[in-house]
């Protein structure tokens, strides 16, 4: 039956329904935002074992959030994450790790219907509203349809000079969440489709992204996007700073759960194909409203991740080209309700979101203050078995999917610092060359300050003492009998075979040693001739090694030529003076 949410509740209500229909008329209420309704029939529908699925459980959690029964909302989420949900606790772990702190107001010129999606649009700002009353009303909600609109935002805390766009634009179906590019000459934006789809048992308008140019000062060329589809949704657009890649949320075949965040790389007029933004960020539930700030970091909303209740927005980083781990905004700018459509301006740490918390969709303003409560993690690196400090030791911080974070380097003092976030997991590494890598596992709570040392164990190779020599340059070297190659050729002689076979024993008995192979010449031909030659034959014995099964990652290969003669004897060199010149060395890198 294709119904809207609105119609379904009252049938249902004015009819005996059996138990089988109870999960029916509590997703009526739930999809309209009716959570006491919710809650009631969710309760009735697992107390009557009518249906006990994680997804009613979810549901139920949701609605019991939405009505403010936390502890009884926990005890539900419990059952669905099958883990200990302790809401409190986890508002005060997220508001100690957030690094901003923030105030907000809610704008307080909105409609009656429900505005929300405010986006920087030029120096105005452009936002989605249901305010025109003298328009179309949707079955879902029996509300108007959402249009586009521009206004300006004045120091009052208001919306002003408020003006719909175009008819091109806003059509008879639902616009919102309008983006601009820098330039100001494109703009995306969603639209709900004209028609109904059968998907599955139901007929769905699914929402598409369309971009449209600004011609004569008018919005106009509008297009749908090549990737969208009348048999899913893509909505939400966002742009990264560069214009080069166009972030959405979609419910497209292959995602982990109902809505996922996705981008595509854009190079003129051509989109590349969606990107899923993987696990770290995309659960089996929603996650929507992407955007990009000046500083790169994607904030989103999703009621798939730990929360207060509804759709909560979350931050991530882009360290190293992976995203940290998404950390909820806290329970100012969350609330019991969905949050969404978060932006900000780092210049001055002020911005916009919207919220539904009073009832209907709203706009929010927010100011932002850095939050200058620090938790530190510190300490020294030292030898394991002498307790010396190792200068020059590089630390490296990763979190609990073993992402790197930052890293640092000691000096002298062989103390290294690091800022971290309370009430989360991480790692610390230590890698020093000819030390055996160390890591410490730790978690964080509110204490402001860690203590935790990292002690690091020289690498032994005390079964080939008789072939490894430090030399006065500071290098380790394995002393092998010489290589010989015949004049002007590389190829590996069945001599030096043997000799390489034994750098390959010593490889296999010590799998964290890395060796470079270095090649040499007499000062004989040109020193441009004798740099290649020296090249050539460096590959040559890495290549015969790796042949041998040792990984390319722990050998790399140089030719000197004659840059480092061991006899210097200008052009009265001995044959003899010549073949000590020429010769492989072999220098333990690790």
């Amino acid at each position: 039956m294709d119904r809207s949410y609105v119609q379904a509740a009252a049938i249902y209500e004015e009819i005996d329904i059996p138990d089988s229909l109870l999960v029916n008329l509590a997703d009526a209420y739930y999809f309209n935002s009716n959570m006491a309704k919710a809650a009631e029939n969710y309760s009735k529908a697992i107390a009557s074992k009518a249906d006990t699925s994680n997804e009613v459980y979810f549901k139920y959690a949701q609605a019991l959030y939405g009505i403010d029964n936390v502890t009884k909302a926990d005890s539900m989420m419990s059952v669905y994450k099958d883990r200990n949900i302790q809401t409190p606790s986890f508002i005060n772990k997220v508001n100690l790790a957030n690094p901003f702190i923030y105030n907000l107001k809610p704008i307080t010129e909105g409609s009656q219907s429900g505005d929300f999606g405010i986006t920087y649009f030029g120096d105005q700002l452009a936002f989605s509203s249901s305010r025109n009353a003298d328009g179309s009303v949707y079955n879902w909600n029996e509300k108007p349809y959402l249009d586009l609109y521009t206004a300006t935002f004045n120091e009052n805390g208001t919306l002003e000079d408020i003006v719909p766009f175009n008819d091109e634009l806003n059509s008879k179906t639902h616009e919102s969440s309008a983006i601009l590019t820098k330039d100001g000459k494109t703009m995306y934006f969603s639209r709900t489709g004209d028609k109904r789809v059968k998907i599955g048992d139901q007929k769905i308008a699914t929402v598409r992204l369309f971009k449209a140019q600004l011609i004569e000062n008018e919005w106009s060329e509008i297009e749908e996007l090549p990737f969208s589809s009348e048999f899913y949704s893509i909505q939400h657009a966002a742009l990264n700073n560069d214009n080069s890649k166009l972030y959405f949320s979609s419910d497209m075949p292959g995602g982990k759960g109902s809505f996922d965040i996705y981008y595509v790389d854009i190079a003129g007029d051509v989109y590349g194909n969606p990107i899923n933004l993987g696990p770290s960020i995309n659960t089996s539930k929603l996650e929507q409203f992407p955007y990009i700030s000046e500083s790169g970091d994607l904030y989103f909303s999703s009621n798939g991740l730990q929360g207060l209740g509804g759709l909560d927005i979350f931050v991530c980083e882009l360290n190293n080209f992976q995203w940290s781990t998404p950390l909820n905004l806290g329970n100012v700018i969350n609330s019991n309700l969905d949050d969404f459509s978060f932006i900000v301006n780092i210049e001055d740490n002020t911005g916009f979101t919207s919220s539904n918390r009073d009832g209907k969709d709203q706009l929010y303003y927010f100011t932002r203050d850095k939050n200058d409560r620090k938790l530190i993690v510190e300490g020294f690196v030292r030898d394991k078995n002498t307790k010396d400090i190792l200068p020059e030791t590089m630390v490296t911080l990763l979190d609990e999917n073993n992402k790197a974070i930052d890293s640092f380097q000691v000096g002298e003092d062989g103390r290294y610092s690091f800022r971290v976030k309370p009430y989360s997991k991480f790692k610390i590494e230590g890698y020093r060359p000819f030390y055996i890598p160390s890591s410490v596992d730790f978690e964080t709570d509110d204490s402001g300050k860690i203590e935790l040392n990292i002690e690091l164990e020289i690498e032994s190779y005390d079964d080939a003492e008789e072939l490894i020599v430090e030399k006065e340059d500071g290098y380790i070297y394995i002393e092998l009998e010489n290589i010989y190659f015949d004049l002007n050729k590389w190829d590996i002689k069945p001599n030096a075979g043997k000799t390489l076979d034994i750098l390959v024993n010593l490889m296999e008995k010590y799998p964290r040693m890395e060796v470079q192979l270095g090649a040499h010449t007499d000062n004989r031909s040109s020193y441009d001739y004798n740099m290649i030659l020296s090249d050539n034959r460096a590959k040559s014995a890495m290549n015969y090694i790796l042949s041998k099964g040792i990984p390319a990652n722990r050998l790399t290969s140089k030719g000197y030529g004659e840059s480092q003669l061991l006899v210097d004897c200008g052009e009265n060199c001995t044959e003899e003076e010549h073949s000590i010149n020429r010769r492989c060395e072999f220098i333990i890198k690790k």
